[in-house]
């Protein structure tokens, strides 16, 4: 078989799912909306949790898309031959339409008469069952009668998927690719040779739901999600050693050897920074240029965006990459998407620009760190730097601890490393702690509070609309079960008078107990009737319109209240800057004042 690139593989996915009958949606934002649990779009189903749990999708029942992810629990992996913090997945969903047979029957097809996989070449795991679910000898079976012999059982901690603590969750089955490798055991199989298995695609039936006292209840509607990545895919099927060899990262991997001098492959800790800086501009790239794009910053996403392009900064210095032509490396990637994400086509310049200043900021950091170093090794007692001063300078001065360890060595001094990661468990601690209440509302809560806070948000929109300005538009949007979060671009503080004046016009909405009206109409008759949106490819032909006469009309998928007077009361907490020209306000409703 040929190589297949990247383009190829999405066009064959999206074109054999459409055939049947699967209509094709757009890769929805990285920002996720009104989700608290998450700060990234971390798979395909995260945009589509409300059709999961019953909604209906405007688009019907079958859809398919590739849906782009950001991934950053393994970031110290990165640099390897298959983990990457942004990612490409490629998914196919039945919202209450097929189930088991057709689901594995599809990527059955997919793989061996599309792609042309060989069947030998192939592994699947099912669920082994236990004591709250039977084994899944239906799926086994079906691949079986489809001609895969080589079937493992496992269990939950491997072929089970749930949406959070509680909610929609069930069995799955996982298909894995030979690598071609050696087999280090008889009968070789994912569950017992690894190395040799690759997965690279995941089938969930969502059948149960669990409760908050751990049984599995049955659904009324039974869903199947499924997802493939993009860039291991592409791995597999060409035979390469690492997700860095394919088209997706080859041609800017040469470009950062051209600028550097460095040699890919060489050696193992160059070529671990090149591709660092490759998947960490890459990511930071998407991140600005999304919909809701975003800029660094000292919190949230903006947090792990400013982590990320320091990274690339740190590892760009080691390879001896002018720093700067890090805008270089990101305008290539641009180039390369913005045929299936205009989005960043539209928002080059900000990407360009931001990720100038950031490297600027932090290059003028490390001149600082240095400094700061220097001065703190003349009270060295000793050749050993204090494990609590090496954390306090990443703390502080944003210096990573791998520069200091090589710049104590130049200067003959070790560096307390097991003092510096108890400082440093004891700082995550400490932010853990922050973020189990910043993001306990979980990807599943779709409860009464956090629908009509949602409904909130579009109350507070409309009025800031209406009393500041017509080009205010939401850059931001974070729900709790006990407050509501809006990022909005203007230029100043709100005074006193102003925030007083938007909280009462939300109150008059509310004490008008306005009905919630929802249609269904296409992108261009949504434009045509000035609802608020941001109009361009993340939209599918349908969408719904959320419309509150004569306060806010807009594109949202839900969930709402029907009527503004089941929110009580409409009060703001705070209000301050997110970013630069983002305000942020944060607001409650009390509900016990609500008409019922």
């Amino acid at each position: 078989m040929k190589e297949l690139k990247s383009y190829e593989l999405r066009e064959k996915y999206l074109k054999f799912f459409e055939a049947n009958g699967h209509k094709i949606i757009p890769s929805a934002s990285l920002i996720p909306e009104n989700d608290p649990s998450v700060l990234f779009t971390t798979a395909g189903m995260h945009p589509l949790v409300p059709y999961l749990l019953g909604q209906k999708h405007p688009d019907g029942t079958r859809l398919t898309d590739v849906q782009k992810c950001v991934r950053t629990g393994d970031i110290d992996e990165v640099g390897d031959e298959t983990h990457c913090t942004f990612f490409e997945m490629l998914g196919n969903w039945s919202l209450g339409d097929y189930f088991k047979k057709e689901s594995i029957t599809f990527s059955f097809k997919f793989l061996t008469e599309v792609l042309e996989i060989p069947v030998e070449k192939l592994a699947v795991t099912v669920f082994a069952g236990d004591e709250d679910c039977a084994r899944d000898e239906f799926a086994a079976k079906t691949w079986a009668d489809l001609g895969i012999k080589n079937i493992c059982y496992l269990p939950k901690e491997n072929n089970w998927w749930y949406a959070g603590a509680t909610g929609p969750c069930g069995s799955d089955t996982e298909i894995f690719v030979d690598n071609g490798k050696p087999a280090k055991c008889e009968n070789s199989n994912p569950g017992n040779d690894p190395d040799k298995w690759v997965e690279i695609w995941n089938n969930v039936f969502m059948e149960f739901f669990r409760t908050k006292d751990g049984k599995f209840e049955p659904l009324k509607q039974k869903n199947v999600d499924t997802g493939m990545g993009l860039e291991r895919t592409i791995c597999m099927i060409n035979g390469l050693k690492s997700v860095y060899d394919t088209d997706l990262y080859s041609d800017v991997i040469a470009k950062i050897c051209e600028l550097s001098g460095a040699k890919y492959g060489e050696d193992k800790e160059t070529t671990r920074a090149i591709r660092i800086i490759a998947d960490h501009i890459r990511t930071s790239t998407f991140l600005m240029g999304d919909e809701r794009g975003i800029v660094p910053s000292n919190v949230d996403q903006g947090y792990v965006l400013r982590r990320l392009i320091r990274r690339s900064v740190r590892f760009a210095r080691q390879i001896n990459l002018d720093s700067k032509q890090l805008v270089t490396i990101s305008k290539m990637f641009i180039d390369k998407y913005k045929a299936y994400y205009p989005e960043l086509a539209m928002n080059e310049n900000k990407v360009l620009d931001e990720l100038a200043k950031e490297e600027e900021k932090f290059s003028k950091t490390l001149e600082n760190g240095i400094k700061e170093i220097e001065k703190v090794l003349k009270f060295v007692q000793g050749d050993t730097l204090n494990g609590k001063t090496a954390f306090r300078l990443y703390d502080t001065f944003g210096f990573p601890i791998e520069m200091t360890k090589e710049i104590c060595a130049e200067k003959g001094f070790k560096v307390d490393m097991e003092g510096y990661k108890e400082a440093e468990e004891k700082h995550q601690k400490l932010s853990q702690m922050g973020a189990e209440q910043k993001f306990k509302g979980g990807l599943a809560d779709s409860s009464e509070q956090t629908t009509f806070l949602h409904t909130a948000t579009h109350l507070l929109l409309g009025s800031l609309q209406k009393l500041l300005s017509k080009d205010i538009h939401q850059k931001g949007s974070n729900i709790t079960a006990e407050r509501l979060r809006f990022d909005f671009n203007f230029d100043r503080p709100l005074t006193e008078e102003e925030k007083k004046m938007i909280e009462d016009n939300v109150n008059k909405a509310i004490q008008e107990d306005v009905q919630v009206i929802c249609e269904e109409m296409t992108v261009d008759q949504a434009r045509e009737a000035g609802a608020e949106g941001v109009f361009g490819s993340k939209y599918g032909d349908i969408v719904k319109v959320y419309t509150i006469p004569g306060y806010d009309k807009e594109i949202c998928g839900g969930p709402h209240a029907t009527h503004t007077g089941q929110l009580g009361e409409f009060k703001i907490i705070k209000e301050q800057s997110s970013s630069a020209g983002i305000r942020r306000i944060k607001a409650v409703i009390d509900t016990s004042k609500a008409k019922k």
